[in-house]
């Protein structure tokens, strides 16, 4: 069967390009496998049916005939098992785009996402002004020993992988945050990441789907 992905029929503006089903289908581009979006809307994603497939009505979820999987994380590395396009075939490869994929998400993201979810969710609220300069800093320590794993090397493997993929669509959501320029070469290995025509293809199908969807 073709592959499907559970995606989002329509999100509003502020999440539109950052919704985490951007990470498979950027993976799947890499890896030139054709796959299906089955759109999902706010009252489809609590059906039984779905339940079954994503237990808590999130996106991604992924099919392919063999597997049913959710969690994007979990989703690449089993695409990275299947293409060399996304990691090494030898095992000590794919074991360091392992790591890389789980401290994109462990490591890196939570810190990046509590910065974000300040102006997102809670703009205006008292108790950020304390809490902001705190997340700041977090973020600030993290991208400073990411910025030292990477050095001078373009990927932090020195080739793409599904590891660079998790990790730059985690820098993308810091893309409006002053303090990521203190940090030049994360923002130009961001930049690198989101010029890869595969990652162009991606987000322009999330964003299409959006713009069929837009509510009139």
């Amino acid at each position: 069967m073709t592959i499907q992905v559970a995606a989002f029929r329509w999100v509003p503006p502020f999440a539109q390009g950052f919704v985490r089903d951007l990470r498979v289908r950027w993976a799947l581009e890499e890896a030139g496998l054709p796959y299906e979006a089955v759109l999902r809307d706010q009252d489809s994603k609590n059906t039984p049916d779905y339940r079954a497939w994503q237990p808590f009505g999130q996106v991604p979820a992924y099919r392919d005939g063999e597997v049913e999987m959710f969690e994007s994380g979990a989703i690449v590395l089993h695409l990275a098992a299947k293409s060399e396009a996304l990691a090494p075939a030898d095992p000590a490869g794919q074991a360091r785009v392992a790591t890389w994929v789980l401290a994109a998400l462990n490591t890196v993201e939570p810190h990046v996402q509590s910065l974000a979810e300040l102006d997102v969710f809670h703009q205006g609220e008292g108790w950020t002004v304390e809490r902001r300069p705190q997340l700041e800093a977090m973020v600030r320590r993290k991208l400073a020993d990411l910025a030292g794993c990477l050095g001078d090397r373009p990927y932090l493997e020195g080739r793409f992988t599904a590891g660079d993929l998790m990790m730059t669509t985690v820098l993308r959501v810091l893309g409006g945050w002053p303090g990521l320029a203190e940090f030049p070469t994360l923002d130009t290995y961001r930049r690198r990441g989101e010029a890869r025509p595969a990652f162009a293809r991606a987000l322009e199908a999330q964003l299409q789907a959006f713009r069929e969807h837009a509510p009139a």
